[in-house]
């Protein structure tokens, strides 16, 4: 009787860490796709040469411009520019229509947070894909997921809940990885410097 109580016990707990481990995330996230697919690879291509700048640009004042809006794309699509569904879909639904797409932001920061693009890129000289990923080669958008109770995108917590060993790009973009990033560059840093 007594080893069947342990082996109860040993099952009901297996099952609790594995429902814990592997469904809890699961079902925090909802997981939304983009408006319309997109590749960054050909954009970035050699054929049509873009960098991340010519559509994510940086104002003059040092301001990010985010998700480029339609009249940055429409002149290059006018016509469509292959014999994709989701071009087809981008020039009849959007550009021939002047409509603005609802992009999902992966990287979209909580509102008491303060990030300025300019001093990582300009001052600091990071590359995008330090943090961002290497989203110039990928060939489609990723599935957007949002927390269901922070309502967080994914990308901002990271895809490890438990966070066993530090982040690297692309895992998070949580004030600690941001506060690691600047202690190994020797960067002070303040509570008011990102929360205003």
């Amino acid at each position: 009787m007594k080893n069947r109580a342990w082996l109860t016990f040993a099952v009901g707990l297996l099952a609790a860490l594995g429902g814990g481990w592997f469904a809890v995330p699961w079902a925090m996230y909802r997981r939304s796709e983009q408006p319309v697919q997109f590749s960054h690879r050909v954009h970035t291509s050699e054929a049509v040469g873009l960098s991340c700048q010519d559509c994510h640009a940086l104002s003059d004042g040092g301001k990010f411009g985010g998700i480029p809006r339609l009249e940055t794309c429409a002149p290059c699509h006018a016509e469509p520019q292959g014999k994709s569904a989701d071009e087809k879909r981008f020039i009849n639904e959007y550009v021939a229509k002047n409509r603005e797409v609802q992009w999902l932001v992966y990287a979209r920061q909580p509102e008491n947070v303060y990030f300025s693009h300019a001093p990582h890129i300009r001052l600091a000289g990071l590359k995008c894909e330090q943090c961002h990923g290497q989203h110039g080669t990928t060939d489609r958008l990723r599935t957007f997921e949002r927390n269901r109770i922070s309502t967080y995108p994914r990308d901002v917590e990271g895809y490890s809940l438990v966070r066993l060993q530090p982040s690297r790009w692309n895992e998070g973009m949580k004030m600690d990885d941001c506060s690691r990033c600047h202690h190994e560059r020797g960067v002070e840093e303040s509570c008011l410097t990102c929360h205003k």
